[in-house]
């Protein structure tokens, strides 16, 4: 009895930590979340102190997502090796000092550099989070509640940065988006040098085969590039590009299947539950990233809104995201198991995707942008945690830092496919319009509507990919799914 009585001790002292370690990491990934949304209101502002030219705009995004989406399976692998907290810790020093480089920057080279070393810090952030969070939860139910909490910090944080990017421009002005991460980024690193626990990798001398890693981080940081550039460098160029991504991705997959110590294990591969729930995500993210960012220009060039009112009409969803992921998402899941929580989120994403699809030239943000934006919110505090504990169940302990990279690494290259996909549609439609005459307001809103028309389409072949793909017994009954082949 007193042996019970001590375990139970133990187990209490425990869970505190465990926790506290969990909001340091939410922490870390809500300021790289926030930077990913947070430049879309303040673009206008950025553009006119500095000059950009409006090509030349884009690598403000640009500069941050090719460094953040090529190196994710990097720094993945090389937390596993020199563990999670090293790199960690790392990588939130590297982005608070990038961010503070981006808030004083007075030119346009000296802000794009910044910008890309945030996407390294951003990148050795987010890499190694999924991974220390499934080794501080194994228990299957609070993993459950931890990965919805997490979920909701990161899905929340997308919504929340557009109503902080509206407020921080038109109350200060541009150089305050970057300069808040200051503050934030000094106490996650205080906090995650406090409460994470050590871990021991299995340290360098293994290896993290770099002749791969050089062909995968310049075949991703390449297709990032190729994807986020198309709308300006025309098909021919993309084409070109993209067929060299795709050589290099064959490389690396033939010197992963013969390297000694490979950077990716390619039996990760064989858990058809992780394999799709991976490509679930591509298209889910690829969706909803472009209604973050293509919804945002409605507002402004359709219907008029300001920077500030634009980002306040998107705080509903942050709220709805929040409440229902941390109020329902663990014990719905744990019910009726990820595989039927899935199915219900992304059939809620399509029918809000459908919804915008209208976008009226005359529209009002209670009867046309509320209503589908509840829908997306709903889904996709539904949809994320599910596919979020589908794609890391398969992974091996050792492999954690991996699966959290190659999760983030199909995050990354979905919003930017969906992204340059859906705007490049949409601008594409807008000027075939306007050179037949039409009014410049009612060209841009039936370009939004192309967009959002092709954005259902995508939810749902994800909703199709998903019910064909991830059914399994477990997946089915609230169990996580059988474990990758040993």
């Amino acid at each position: 009895m007193s042996f019970l009585i001590e375990s139970r001790t133990r187990q209490r002292q425990r869970t505190p930590s465990r926790w506290a370690s969990l909001v340091v990491l939410c922490a870390g990934t809500l300021m790289t979340v926030l930077d990913g949304n947070v430049v879309t209101v303040a673009m206008p502002a950025i553009q006119g102190d500095l000059g950009f030219s409006g090509p030349g705009l884009a690598w403000v995004v640009n500069a941050y997502l090719i460094p953040f989406g090529g190196l994710l399976l990097l720094v993945g692998r090389l937390g596993d090796l020199v563990g999670g907290k090293r790199m960690f810790t790392a990588g939130l020093a590297v982005f608070t000092v990038a961010s503070v480089l981006c808030g004083v920057a007075t030119s346009q080279a000296t802000l794009v550099a910044a910008r890309a070393l945030q996407g390294i810090g951003g990148a050795m952030t987010s890499a190694v989070v999924l991974g220390m969070l499934v080794a501080l939860f194994p228990e299957p139910r609070e993993q459950a509640r931890a990965i919805a909490v997490f979920s909701a910090v990161g899905a929340a944080g997308g919504a929340l940065g557009t109503f902080l990017g509206g407020a921080l421009t038109q109350a200060l002005n541009w150089h305050w988006i970057f300069l808040i991460n200051l503050p934030i980024g000094v106490l996650a690193w205080l906090a995650a040098l406090r409460f994470l626990a050590p871990e021991r990798g299995a340290g360098l001398g293994r290896g993290a085969d770099y002749p791969g890693a050089a062909l995968v981080t310049g075949a991703l940081m390449l297709t990032v590039y190729a994807i986020v550039g198309a709308g300006d460098r025309g098909l021919a160029g993309t084409l070109v590009l993209a067929a060299v991504s795709l050589a290099l991705f064959a490389a690396f997959t033939v010197r992963q299947a013969r390297a000694p110590r490979p950077l990716l294990r390619l039996r990760l591969f064989r858990s058809r539950v992780l394999t799709g729930a991976n490509a679930v995500q591509v298209l889910m993210i690829g969706g909803m990233f472009g209604f973050q960012y293509i919804g945002a220009l409605y507002l402004q060039r359709v219907l008029g809104y300001g920077e500030l009112l634009t980002g306040t009409a998107f705080l509903p969803a942050p709220i709805a995201i929040g409440v229902l992921m941390l109020g329902l998402s663990a014990r719905t899941i744990a019910r009726f198991g990820p595989y039927r929580v899935l199915l219900s989120g992304l059939v809620l994403i399509s029918a809000g995707m459908a919804l915008l699809s209208r976008a009226p030239v005359d529209g009002t943000y209670l009867a046309d942008v509320l209503p589908p934006l509840l829908l997306l919110a709903a889904g996709f505090a539904a949809a994320m945690p599910a596919v979020t504990g589908l794609a890391m169940a398969g992974a091996r302990a050792e492999d954690a830092g991996l699966a959290s990279g190659l999760f983030n690494t199909t995050q990354v290259v979905g919003g930017s496919l969906g992204l340059a996909v859906l705007t490049t549609l949409a601008a594409s439609r807008t000027d075939r319009l306007r050179h037949g005459g039409a009014d410049l307001v009612a060209a841009t809103a039936s370009g939004y509507r192309l967009a959002f028309m092709v954005a259902t389409g995508i939810a749902v072949a994800a909703l199709v990919l998903a019910a064909g793909v991830l059914r399994t017994e477990r997946a089915t009954s609230g169990q996580p799914p059988a474990n990758t082949p040993r």
